[in-house]
């Protein structure tokens, strides 16, 4: 994990900032994972296999992934209030098992009872100064996901018409990848 200590404020709401996800977090961080999985998915994936998923088993991996250091993923946590209301991850691209010179979001999810409020928005902010250094900053969202893919579009992410099947419980979910180009030039 990297172990960036530096809070971050978001300019439009002094009571929210970001800060490096700890151990401490993980239970609330899968529970915003898992319910957001619930919330976001209805109708897109089967419902049983959303409603199987567990919060207590999330967690559980996730402890044990963070003991492990995180394969240099950087996880993020959106406060408000001394509540946790959103959770970031992001690290290099993942292009199959390689790794390439460029960054990825891997994740992002606010509690639903917080979306709209500029949690994702200081979130997706944080990533962006943390991937400074990268060329391109990718991640992959369902096709159908709607609001999810207008979200990125407004952060000036655009789909580069890759897409990746997926399949959940016999189901077809297929990704679409995007991508935002963040000026960096390789020498």
């Amino acid at each position: 994990m990297n172990d960036n200590s530096a809070h971050v404020t978001s300019a439009h709401d002094a009571s929210l900032h970001v800060r490096p996800m700890t151990l401490d977090d993980c239970d609330r961080v899968s529970e915003i994972r898992v319910r957001g999985w619930q919330y976001a998915y209805r109708g897109l994936m089967p419902q049983p296999f959303l409603d199987g998923l567990s919060v207590e088993r999330d967690a559980e991996r996730r402890r044990a992934r963070f003991r492990d250091g995180g394969d240099g993923v950087t996880e993020l946590v959106a406060e408000r209030g001394g509540t946790i209301v959103g959770w970031a991850a992001h690290g290099p691209y993942r292009d199959g098992e390689v790794r390439t010179g460029d960054a990825e979001l891997y994740a992002i999810y606010v509690d639903a009872a917080h979306l709209g409020t500029g949690a994702g928005r200081a979130l997706l902010a944080t990533v962006l100064e943390q991937c400074a250094g990268y060329a391109r900053l990718y991640l992959w969202v369902l096709k159908e996901n709607a609001r999810a893919r207008r979200f990125y579009e407004a952060a000036g992410f655009a789909a580069d018409g890759v897409e990746e099947p997926y399949e959940v419980d016999g189901v077809p979910v297929p990704e679409v990848r995007y991508v935002r180009e963040l000026g960096v030039t390789s020498a």
